[in-house]
């Protein structure tokens, strides 16, 4: 067996990508991922983490010429030190076939590239930019669909990681919701729901739902929002209006406005809800290509509505508001929208909470949520002998 970096070469390229659609092809949950995705994370031309960053990939060829595996790693010199006690890289884009010798040799290959440029740990599996999408390997939910962004992993995936001697940095849970009024309040704690009628009678309060055509105004709600609320707790710097603006234009092809909710207090903006279609419904029928029939795939699907899931990219309250069922109200008002006959969603996946927010797990609870996936964060840490500290809680 040999790893040989991928580099620019165009076949090494193709197996990266198409090492998993062999691994999986009988596998009646794993969805592609878009290869246009894949590779955009790759190109320093798309991903702007290389302004600061590099990054280097491997795919492991067998004796036969056949390729068992492939793996990424990269640096990115402006959070290599945030939250952390030590330099800390990153490896991702893990795929194996079902061999340790194989996985370790992979793990191997990373560890030594992260520690010739004074890394002194490895996070993984995650992603060379925003932890919205590749990041983290799947160890419950083997019998669910991945949602658009995550991983789906065979089980011993875990198995490897662990033996290797990777330990859990955090969880990221996946919580699932019936967003039809009788079966939302089969399960909804009635506490939750007191509160947030409470709130929604107070003529200072006010919460909608986003409107296209005022984008850029929710683009700068948003981040205010996220600024007081998340930035500080994801180690991440501020972000910028121009940042906020790109992530709004982006979203705006696939957004339904009944799915993206603000709250405010007095007409300032103190609270998001972010939920969007969910995309891995359509993009199961495109075979990891949107080219022009990928395209026309993509939208009679989104004509005839045939998606029926939805899921939460992202919740905040800014900190002098919580506690004081903002949340309860803000997530009852997407609620009472979605309780209309026929409404196109029928169930919401809460994606992507931290272990380490304990808050967060308790609302998606108080809101009739049941645990529905689980992705596990590792660290590996290179000096064997020091203590390894798991995410701290927000």
């Amino acid at each position: 067996m040999q790893l040989l970096e991928v580099g620019q070469d165009p076949q090494r390229q193709r197996e990266f990508l198409f090492l998993p659609v062999r691994l999986y092809k009988n596998n009646p949950y794993w969805i592609r991922p878009l290869d246009k995705d894949v590779e955009d994370t790759f190109n320093p031309q798309k991903n702007k983490n290389f302004k600061d960053g590099e990054c280097v990939r491997w795919i492991a060829v067998d004796d036969a010429g056949q390729t068992v595996g492939r793996v990424a790693a990269f640096v990115n010199r402006n959070t290599v030190m945030k939250g952390n006690d030590q330099p800390t890289g990153g490896m991702g884009f893990f795929e194996c076939v079902e061999d340790q010798k194989v996985a370790f040799a992979l793990f191997d290959a990373c560890k030594k590239w992260l520690a010739e440029r004074g890394m002194e740990a490895m996070d993984g599996p995650i992603n060379f930019g925003e932890r919205d999408r590749f990041w983290g390997v799947l160890i419950n939910g083997f019998d669910k669909e991945p949602l658009y962004g995550m991983g789906y992993h065979f089980p011993y995936y875990q198995i490897f990681f662990e033996a290797y001697g990777f330990q859990t940095y955090f969880e990221q849970l996946t919580f699932f919701l019936l967003m039809p009024k009788d079966r939302f309040m089969e399960r909804v704690n009635r506490v939750f729901f007191e509160r947030a009628e409470r709130i929604l009678t107070m003529k200072n309060y006010e919460f909608r739902h986003i409107d296209k055509k005022q984008l850029d105004k929710y683009a700068e709600d948003f981040r205010i929002v996220y600024n007081k609320a998340w930035a500080k707790n994801l180690g991440a710097e501020d972000m910028t209006p121009d940042k906020a603006r790109g992530i709004m234009q982006r979203m705006k092809p696939i957004l339904d406005e009944e799915l993206m909710w603000f709250g405010y207090y007095e007409g300032a903006p103190i609270a998001f809800f972010i939920m969007l279609p969910e995309l891995n419904q359509i993009f199961k029928h495109v075979n990891g290509k949107l080219d022009l029939i990928g395209k026309l795939k993509f939208l009679y699907h989104k004509l005839l509505k045939t998606n029926h899931k939805a899921f939460g990219v992202i919740f905040g309250v800014v900190p002098e508001f919580q506690g004081r069922g903002v949340e309860s109200a803000i997530a009852l008002s997407a609620s009472k929208v979605a309780w209309r006959p026929n409404y196109q969603y029928t169930e919401l996946e809460m994606n992507w909470i931290g272990d380490f927010n304990p808050k967060m797990i308790r609302f998606v609870e108080l809101l009739g949520g049941t645990p529905h996936k689980v992705h596990a964060t590792y660290r590996y840490l290179f000096d064997r002998t020091k203590e390894f500290k798991r995410h701290p809680a927000i």
